[in-house]
């Protein structure tokens, strides 16, 4: 087997996984084609600079992980491999979510290096996606942000709800409405606007399980139908969607856009049709409006709704 660096380079850029070294300053010193089609960015874009500066690391719930608790930077530290899962910020703004492998190894010249390994294809995520190749196939997949369109979630909604007739299976379902969209038109335009569509859809879908639905209801409104989910459970999902959502951003100019969402949160009833528990789940996305944005308001018909989460200032 020839030993060169050519041929190695070659080995890991055929890779179908992300790899990547850094340095003890954490500056990236090699980047594999894997790299670059699951993040978007390119070699020339991320050798020299540090990896915190372009992914920002996240753990599943949305908190930042790139300054405390760095799984590379306490490697570095320790020389004790890590194995992690987590979310980084693709080119175009949305999350995704990854495992990461980290590995301290020496160069030849004795130095250490940090290998990580950024796998994106977990099985549900893969299940997922063929899911999705599959609603195109069908037309039920929304052209500009690639996710279930409206007929499907339709159908996706009257499935569960036969479901839950015949097997007593109560399901959850949230209402999406992006922030200050029209806005975002108005100034930046409609290109713009477009970009801030598909990265919200692709976080919400990279956000949830592979037997759940998101799509696009409409203009910037998002569904999320959540199967095998309680009235406890839902409140911690719900906040899970909005904050993730609040950490996706893309580059616009010199500075990132962010963007939020307000949801409206419930469960199925019994008596339900599509229609009612559509209605219900956005009459509280519009609490959430009313209440500032960037918050989550749950209710489940018999009772007030509760609103969770701060309000942000962002759009």
């Amino acid at each position: 087997m020839p030993n060169n660096d050519s041929f190695y380079k070659k080995v890991l850029d055929n890779l179908y996984d992300g790899i990547y070294f850094v340095d003890e300053q954490r500056r990236i010193t090699y980047w594999n084609k894997g790299a670059q089609m699951l993040t978007g960015y390119g070699e020339k874009e991320v050798i020299g600079r540090n990896c915190h500066d372009i992914f920002l690391h996240l753990d599943s719930n949305g908190n930042g992980i790139c300054s405390d608790a760095c799984p590379i930077e306490k490697t570095i530290t320790d020389g004790r491999k890590r194995d992690e899962e987590s979310f980084l910020h693709h080119k175009d703004g949305h999350l995704v979510p990854v495992c990461l492998r980290v590995a301290p190894i020496q160069d030849t010249d004795g130095q250490m290096v940090v290998a990580v390994e950024v796998t994106g294809d977990h099985s549900p995520r893969h299940a997922l996606r063929q899911q999705l190749e599959n609603l195109q196939r069908l037309a039920l997949c929304d052209p500009l942000t690639t996710i279930a369109n409206r007929r499907y979630v339709e159908m996706s909604l009257n499935s569960r709800l036969e479901e839950m007739r015949r097997y007593g299976w109560h399901f959850g379902i949230l209402f999406l409405d992006v922030d200050h969209f029209k806005q975002i038109n108005d100034t930046h335009g409609h290109d713009t606007g477009d970009r801030v569509l598909k990265m919200v859809a692709k976080t919400l879908v990279n956000s949830a399980r592979s037997f759940d639905v998101v799509g696009r209801w409409g203009g910037e409104e998002f569904i999320a139908v959540l199967a095998n989910i309680s009235r406890r459970q839902l409140p911690r999902i719900a906040d899970r969607f909005r904050h993730l959502v609040e950490q996706s951003s893309f580059r616009l100019d010199d500075r990132l856009l962010r963007v939020t969402v307000s949801v409206g949160a419930t469960m199925s009833h019994l008596d339900d049709t599509v229609e009612s528990l559509v209605q219900r789940a956005d009459t509280l996305m519009y609490r959430s409006k009313q209440a500032g944005r960037n918050c989550v308001s749950i209710g489940f018909g018999e009772e007030m709704p509760e609103t969770s989460a701060t309000p942000s200032a962002s759009p």
